[in-house]
């Protein structure tokens, strides 16, 4: 069932930055894309919720797929895809050292209906990946104080998390020094908010 809140999101973007609710959101550059990737998502039986600022599809309120909009292309993202098979090679990291996400990357509507049948596939092993109740490894760890405004955040986001734990310790400790270095909590909260998308990308902090 669609949700009104990603219907927004398509008419307004993420509003993680100053360009959300204008003509340069780059939401507005990929409307087919983002569309026939709902579409496609929707057939599946996953809850539509919208998490972070983007379309986000649970199931029993875990997290399973992200669809994004960024400059260059669209993303669907499956938050467990270090755990699927991958048998048609379509799914590349989120970042370069990401352990845990696993992404598609589209420029055009007809790259995404191309793959419907391959989209639909790996969409249901990944819900079986998490009726089976299948966990990713976590990640090395670093010994840098966690920020509290930080540490709250990835006990409420178990997909933040996992994406975290699953940082090179080097992206790992990036985040750390950055959220760190606010003096006023509200700050360090605004930071935290602003990142949590590349987190979930598998991205550090200087990563493009």
């Amino acid at each position: 069932m669609k949700n009104p809140q990603v219907d927004h999101f398509l008419l307004e973007g993420c509003g993680r930055c100053p360009l959300g609710g204008t003509p340069e959101c780059k939401v507005h550059d990929w409307q087919e894309v983002l569309i026939a990737l709902r579409q496609i998502v929707l057939t599946s039986g996953l809850q539509e919720e919208r998490k972070w600022g983007v379309p986000c599809y649970t199931h029993d309120g875990a997290n399973v797929v992200l669809i994004g909009a960024f400059k260059n292309d669209c993303t669907i993202s499956f938050l467990k895809g270090s755990l699927m098979k991958d048998p048609d090679g379509v799914l590349i990291k989120a970042g370069e050292n990401s352990h845990v996400a696993r992404i598609i990357r589209f420029t055009s509507a007809d790259q995404v209906w191309n793959l419907e049948a391959i989209l639909k596939k790996y969409l249901a092993e990944a819900i079986a990946i998490e009726k089976a109740g299948l966990k990713v490894e976590k990640g090395p760890t670093v010994k840098e104080a966690i920020p509290e405004e930080f540490q709250r955040k990835l006990e409420e986001l178990p997909a933040l998390k996992a994406a975290y734990e699953a940082l090179t310790p080097g992206r790992k400790r990036g985040y750390l020094i950055y959220f760190s270095q606010a003096k006023q909590s509200k700050t360090r909260a605004a930071r935290v908010e602003k990142y949590i998308p590349k987190i979930l990308e598998g991205k550090g902090f200087h990563d493009r």
